[in-house]
């Protein structure tokens, strides 16, 4: 990287001394970088310079006299700022004794900064000076990148690679850097939690633009105060994620060589993280067989050091067809799921028949999220391990309901419901009736805000079992019984007795 002014006029041995004033100045005017400095004492050497140049002159344009008039020195002053250069350099006891006044107006008028050279001081050193800080510069960040590049590699043999190189580069560019999965997830973020909530949702948008071109692509977004650079990770088609990186500024060429490796170290990672990820799949398909074959005790074992413990029984089983091509985003989106609830699921891909063993309060929340994928899912009974093979079965029923059109998800107890019972409350009278029932639950529920209607629904669906609805729900058995009791003085029934139920369930069954 060139030097700037501010490197050179801290030169003791040089005796450069800044004649403008630094808070008049444009911001940053010393720290510009010098590509080079020249002398000349032409009226106008813009045609000869480049922008950012640093020009030094004795003054001989001005003529021998030793006044300068205001006039030819704000003219001179006005083509070298229109030239773009980066500053002035007047040598001294050449031509004049010290620095004419009407010059140095006119650089603070033009906010070009204006330094003094003492006679004792050639302009070649003053050029050199800047070449040997341009090149000690350059050669301080070959060391600082050849430093960051063994630190990545460092990093990448830790068990973590692809988070432990992420932390690297955040720390040596002193920037935020952020990794986005497939499904536009923030995967991880380095410093942990600093991009800010209100940027995090725009900051999403973008990269879902980005994976939605199906293409190696990058792009620079403007997301409140930041600049954020954003480049796919994977080969060809088969993107894996999108790296995003705070730009503060401008990365030099170092630090363009930095962000170079750590797209190419991401991108590996990935890809052996798509490897690593398709063996644990297929172990996971034969744990779920091992379930299904009686060997709960080898599945209790290994579960809890991959994924954490199995759900505790009894369980629901869910199943749902994935189509090959959603099967990635679909194990993604799970993966991310059953980590942020240990112990709630487990599931497992065995071919294109996605299988959960859910804890009945995790049911709902797993449903809405198979629905958001566009999954149809069919769902059992409660059943313990040993009975998983039966409820697999009922899943398997109930799924092939909600594939032929019977919903997003069906639950096994609605097929079961498909009986004599079903086709008796098809009649009018009957839903009317149903409706009367219902409508001071419903009220209820409108009016306080309870869910006394859903309540009645878990609970007949559970055999009138307390215990049951209360894990279903995922509230505790008093709730609910304080709920069934609400029920009564609504309904004004005694649900304890079979008919009371019968005509529950009825009224229900009619009401949908």
């Amino acid at each position: 990287m060139p030097a700037d002014l501010r490197t050179l006029l801290a030169q003791e041995a040089l005796g450069l001394r800044l004649l403008s004033r630094e808070d008049e100045l444009p911001a940053g005017a010393l720290s510009r970088p010098i590509p080079w400095v020249h002398s000349s004492d032409l009226p106008d050497p813009t045609p000869f310079l480049t922008p950012g140049v640093v020009l030094l002159t004795t003054g001989t344009q001005f003529g021998s006299g030793a006044r300068v008039s205001r006039a030819s020195a704000r003219a001179y002053v006005s083509r070298l700022a229109a030239g773009g250069v980066g500053g002035v350099g007047f040598g001294t006891e050449v031509i004049r004794d010290g620095t004419p006044g009407p010059l140095a107006a006119a650089c603070a008028e033009h906010g070009l900064p204006l330094f003094e050279v003492p006679y004792r001081t050639p302009f070649i050193a003053v050029a050199q000076a800047s070449t040997a800080a341009a090149t000690a510069e350059a050669d301080a960040r070959r060391r600082w990148f050849e430093e960051v590049q063994r630190a990545i590699a460092r990093a990448a043999l830790r068990p973590d690679g692809l988070s432990a190189i992420l932390a690297e580069v955040a720390a040596r560019l002193g920037r935020w850097v952020g990794l986005f999965d497939i499904a536009a997830g923030l995967d991880r973020q380095f410093p942990s939690g600093a991009l800010p909530e209100q940027d995090a949702a725009p900051l999403r948008r973008e990269v879902e633009r980005l994976l939605r071109r199906g293409r190696r692509a990058g792009a620079a977004v403007q997301i409140g105060p930041r600049r954020i650079l954003l480049q796919t990770l994977g080969q060809g088609e088969r993107l894996s994620g999108v790296l995003a990186l705070e730009a503060a500024g401008e990365l030099d060429a170092a630090g363009q060589d930095v962000l170079g490796s750590v797209i190419a170290f991401a991108g590996l990672a990935l890809e052996r993280g798509k490897e690593v990820n398709e063996a644990r799949s297929l172990l996971r398909t034969g744990l779920l067989h091992a379930l299904l074959g009686g060997d709960t005790a080898l599945a209790q074992r290994i579960s809890p050091r991959l994924w954490g413990p199995l759900p505790q029984a009894p369980v629901e089983v869910v199943v749902a067809e994935v189509p090959a091509g959603a099967r990635d985003l679909v194990e993604e989106r799970l993966e991310l799921w059953v980590r942020a609830r240990p112990g709630a699921a487990f599931f497992a891909l065995d071919g294109e028949r996605l299988v959960l063993l859910v804890e009945p309060p995790a049911v709902p929340p797993l449903l809405a999220l198979l629905q958001g994928l566009e999954l149809r899912a069919g769902v059992s009974a409660e059943a313990g391990y040993p009975e998983l093979p039966r409820a697999l079965v009922q899943a398997q029923r109930a799924q092939g309901r909600a594939r032929a059109g019977g919903g997003a998800a069906v639950r096994y107890s609605e097929l079961v419901d498909d009986g004599l019972l079903r086709l008796l409350v098809q009649d009018e009278r009957a839903r009317a009736l149903a409706g009367s029932a219902l409508a001071p639950v419903r009220a209820h529920d409108a009016e306080h805000g309870t869910a006394l209607l859903e309540t009645a629904r878990a609970w007949v669906e559970c055999d009138c079992e307390q215990e049951r609805t209360a894990r279903r729900l995922g509230v505790h058995r008093h709730t609910v019984r304080a709920r069934i009791a609400a029920l009564e003085e609504l309904l004004g029934r005694d649900l304890s007795g079979s008919r009371a139920r019968a005509d529950l369930l009825a009224a229900l069954l009619a009401s949908e």
